[in-house]
């Protein structure tokens, strides 16, 4: 069976490709999977760039098709933050908590709706350095109180009014077809199943 590596230790993040991409018959796998113990340093001013710097990386590594990502949540209100530093908006070791109560706080001052947006950006990367990216968004407001628990990182405090509840309270089918990442990973798809198949 092929084989697709995640450029990623998140076991999370292997489980929710799984989820949106069942179409997909290869074996999938995390670094740690391999034994490959890579840091890769996010210094890229986009997320596209940060996704190919993972997917690169851990194709060259390998020597297996790799897929990287990287996201973040825009804030209109807040000129686009916390953006690329979604993940470390309130300081190294700050729990995904810590990141919503910081962001709700400085929310406060801005009137509904709020506008906001999740941006996903994939590589797919080949071991000789062939990359193709794919970036998605999803939109919707913030709101100021948490709901829902089928989620992580801002996705309690993510409202999606044409579904009338948050990214959290939102069953994993659905979540799997709309977000960010899904829509990204399902752009994505037909090239990767070429690649497979040659």
């Amino acid at each position: 069976m092929p084989k697709l590596l995640i450029a990623s230790n998140n076991r999370g993040k292997l489980r929710e490709f799984a989820e949106i991409l069942p179409q997909l018959n290869v074996d999938l796998l995390i670094p740690a999977d391999l034994g490959l113990k890579l840091d890769v340093d996010e210094i890229g001013a986009t997320y596209a760039e940060n996704a190919r710097l993972k997917a690169l990386t851990f194709a060259r590594a390998s020597g297996l098709l790799a897929l990287g990502d990287d996201s973040g949540l825009e804030v209109d209100a807040l000129a686009g933050a916390p953006g690329l530093y979604s993940a470390r908006y309130s300081g190294e070791g700050a729990s995904d908590a810590d990141r919503r109560a910081k962001l709700v706080q400085e929310l406060r001052r801005f009137p509904e709706p709020r506008p906001a947006r999740f941006r996903c950006a994939i590589a797919v990367a080949q071991p000789d350095g062939n990359v193709q990216l794919f970036e998605e968004t999803c939109e919707g407001q913030m709101i100021l109180e948490e709901r829902g628990t089928n989620g992580f990182g801002y996705d309690p405090i993510f409202f999606m009014p044409e579904h009338g509840r948050t990214m959290a309270e939102l069953p994993s089918e659905l979540k799997n077809q709309i977000s960010h990442r899904a829509r990204a990973a399902l752009a994505a798809l037909p090239y990767i199943q070429n690649l497979l198949k040659g």
